[in-house]
């Protein structure tokens, strides 16, 4: 069903996106149009931050549309009239979020994190208005408690138990004055979602240490390389390179890197992100979290948010995730302080009298690969490109 197909269009957006790297180029909204692309990959070349609201209004209207088109219908609620007609519909949203999504992930920018913090309460606002449509779940609930008598096949039947589920889980259930904290609920940590993020993003991006030539001497020449070009966008003075808090910066850099100190100064910037007491600062954010999704869980009946969440996982319970997490934590510690004590064997050698630090681990795992396996991971990537 719909589920599935979009799996597969997930893969196929990432690999579009992927290959994507021709400018932006003005014109009609892509949305509005009928792509011809192959395998119908959405045009990302096409796709511009101004594309986006109006293709989000869109297809939220198309949506209340098709909404509307259910609840309106006067034939006795059926599988067909009610639970796949709810699970096909919205359809041009579900594409506008998902392609959002992932350019939000992959090719971000001030225009669309402002973009963001405008589109996800808007969202958040509209999937509440239809789960909370109390016509709507009153013909679900209808399927669903003559479930029994319908000849559903065990696919059809797990889609009208999700869907079922899905509108208890977002307060179908709950009365008036309930609904109404639940939608002011879920507006509030859409948007705190939104703003955590960016703050990560904003001190990734604000991030950075320039070195010279000799401080980089010992890395690998791709990764000097990257640190570099990342220092000429920056205007920095010629030959010296620019790391930062992005992963591609970051890892290779303290797997490579043998001065200590810089490993240490870069590993706790990338701690303390949203840590700083500033504008970008997350500790009020996380709080307003806890609050939140505390105050959300107990009005759906549940003791804590995460019991909420793995009641519709595989799981089940917290019970039930604690017993896996304890059942893979006890072996992998110990092997975890087998691995240290190499580590340590190797680290001595260099700092007779320091103390190991998480900042020394990746560095000292590289050397260990190659002592032991005569491995280098840099000698693996142009195999990888």
């Amino acid at each position: 069903m719909k589920r599935i197909a979009g799996l597969f269009t997930t893969l196929l957006l990432l690999m579009a996106l992927a290959s994507c790297n021709s400018p932006k180029s003005a014109g009609e909204n892509p949305f509005f149009t009928q792509w011809d692309t192959p395998f119908g990959v959405p045009p990302f070349d096409k796709i511009r931050a101004e594309h986006f609201m109006p293709a989000f209004e869109r297809g939220m209207s198309l949506h209340d549309a098709e909404i509307d088109a259910i609840t309106s219908n006067n034939d006795e609620p059926t599988f067909e009239n009610t639970i796949l007609a709810y699970d096909n519909a919205g359809q041009m949203l579900a594409q506008t979020e998902l392609i959002f999504g992932m350019l939000c992930a992959a090719e971000t920018n001030e225009r669309m994190q402002a973009l963001q913090e405008q589109v996800m309460p808007l969202l958040s606002a509209h999937r509440d208005k239809i789960r909370l449509d109390e016509k709507l779940f009153a013909r679900v609930k209808d399927v669903y408690d003559r479930r029994a008598s319908l000849g559903l096949d065990a696919e059809q039947s797990r889609l009208l138990r999700k869907t079922y589920d899905a509108f208890v889980r977002s307060g179908a259930l709950l009365d008036a004055g309930q609904k109404a904290r639940l939608k002011e609920i879920n507006g509030e940590l859409a948007l705190a979602a939104v703003k955590f993020g960016n703050n990560l993003l904003a001190e990734n991006n604000r991030f950075e240490m320039e070195l010279t030539a000799d401080e980089m001497a010992g890395l690998p020449s791709d990764v000097q390389e990257l640190a570099r070009e990342k220092a000429r966008e920056r205007g920095k003075k010629k030959d010296t390179g620019i790391f930062t808090l992005h992963k591609p910066s970051l890892i290779p850099f303290l797997t490579y890197s043998s001065d200590r100190g810089l490993r240490e100064r870069i590993y706790k910037a990338y701690l303390n992100r949203g840590n700083n007491g500033d504008e970008y600062d997350n500790k009020q954010l996380i709080n307003d979290f806890i609050r939140l999704r505390t105050e959300k869980a107990h009005l759906l009946g549940y003791p804590s948010y995460a019991a909420y969440v793995v009641d519709d996982e595989m799981a089940g319970t917290t019970d039930a995730v604690y017993e896996l997490l304890e059942g893979v934590w006890t072996p992998a510690l110990e092997r975890a302080k087998g691995e240290l004590s190499e580590l340590e064997e190797l680290f001595r050698k260099d700092v007779p009298e320091g103390e190991f630090a998480s900042w020394d681990w990746w560095y000292y795992a590289e050397k260990l690969r190659r002592q032991k396996y005569s491995l280098d991971e840099a000698m693996l990537r142009p195999y990888f490109s």
